[in-house]
């Protein structure tokens, strides 16, 4: 009886953290990234885009209580087994997946670091330095990288004035990339 009442709980809950993962998906494909604003179309640039969604959920969902929290933890844990899936789908061997998602993680919450203390500053113009930063490591100068700090400030705001409960629910609403 048990099992059943908690099981059917526990699909309810998959159902949820599964339609926000899509959001947060098909939010990091916006094609204007790749197209206008010169994020490489890449497995390395998709993780970045996917990082930097994850992050603006995380970040909203950050210090709520309950399920909220629990939500906030299972999209996290499927972010994770995505890339994970990913690496062995680009041909990374069992031997070698432990040690690139070790890099991978430490490479997200570093940047999430440092993206959080841009926003707690407001500061637009180390946010774009972030972002250049982590999104186009290689490219010396990206003039598109305010472009993108603008639409993080966007989404967060977005997120922000949505209620958690609609969140919870599965429904996280991102901005149009280059909308405005």
């Amino acid at each position: 009886m048990f099992q059943r009442l908690f099981g059917r709980e526990r699909n309810a809950n998959r159902a949820i953290t599964d339609a926000l993962y899509a959001q947060i998906v098909a939010a990091a494909r916006q094609t204007v990234f790749y197209s206008d604003w010169n994020v490489p179309d890449t497995p390395l640039g998709r993780f970045e885009m996917l990082s930097l969604h994850m992050y603006l959920v995380q970040h909203r969902l950050h210090g709520e209580q309950g399920v909220a929290a629990e939500v906030a933890q299972v999209l996290i844990d499927e972010f994770f087994l995505d890339v994970e899936h990913s690496l062995r789908e680009l041909g990374i061997s069992d031997v070698g997946v432990p040690k690139r998602m070790k890099k991978l993680a430490k490479m997200f919450y570093g940047r999430t670091a440092a993206y959080d203390d841009a926003l707690r500053q407001d500061d637009r113009v180390a946010l774009a330095a972030a972002l250049a930063r982590n999104v186009r490591p290689d490219a010396g100068s990206w003039p598109q990288a305010p472009l993108l700090a603008d639409y993080v400030c966007e989404a967060c705001q977005k997120l922000a004035a949505q209620p958690t409960e609609s969140i919870i629910a599965g429904a996280a609403a991102f901005p149009a990339a280059g909308a405005a």
